[in-house]
């Protein structure tokens, strides 16, 4: 920006006039009001979640999941869970499982259902934070459905995993489990080193694989 300072100073060069304060003023004034109102409604808000805080505080244990996240996933499904009788039956509900597509015994990809639009723009937000916490498990679920399904999709399923995850802590009242970042290779390490050793072999690489004392 050094050489543009000549530029600058002569485009700063001008005339404030009382109009000018004057509508600065009103507009100062307008933004005062507004953050009054932002304070006078968050405290509503407050004293109404009051009853609800425990299972709040339970949810944003959660990797992605915040405060305002968690009250308004509180506020979409309550937390009696026993009208769920599974966290599928929740996830389903809530529009965040894939459709089911069937015809002449093919699988055809299915849109998900319809859910309520606020729990859908909060678990969205939970898992857009959720895939950028390092070494967590929805981190590692996220990496492996991407290129599989994409980036949409991929986020669909670490929405998916969230919302079974706070059926699960709210019927439970435990809190979240991470299986950490490393659980897949964990889960099946056999597919882990055959990945490992294919992307050698195509780099031209002879892998000869020896176990370990």
């Amino acid at each position: 920006m050094r050489a543009k300072i000549p530029a600058l100073r002569e485009a700063l060069e001008g005339r404030f006039e009382p109009l000018h304060a004057l509508l600065i003023e009103a507009i100062l004034a307008h933004i005062d009001f507004l953050d009054a109102q932002i304070e006078r409604i968050s405290a509503a808000i407050e004293q109404q979640l009051a009853p609800f805080a425990p299972a709040i505080e339970l949810l944003c244990t959660t990797p992605g999941i915040q405060r305002r996240t968690a009250e308004n996933i509180v506020a979409e499904i309550g937390l009696d869970m026993g009208v769920f009788p599974t966290a599928g039956h929740l996830a389903s509900w809530s529009g965040q499982c894939p459709g089911n597509d069937q015809s002449a015994g093919k699988r055809r990809s299915g849109r998900t259902r319809k859910g309520s639009k606020w729990l859908d723009v909060a678990l969205k937000d939970a898992a857009l934070a959720a895939i950028r916490t390092d070494d967590s498990y929805l981190q590692a679920l996220y990496r492996r459905k991407k290129p599989q399904l994409g980036h949409g999709r991929a986020i669909g399923a670490v929405k998916h995993s969230i919302i079974c995850a706070c059926w699960h802590m709210l019927t439970t009242g435990e809190l979240y489990n991470d299986l950490g970042g490393d659980y897949f290779s964990r889960r099946d390490p056999q597919r882990q080193i055959r990945r490992l050793v294919a992307q050698l072999e195509r780099l031209g690489q002879t892998v000869k694989l020896q176990p370990a004392a």
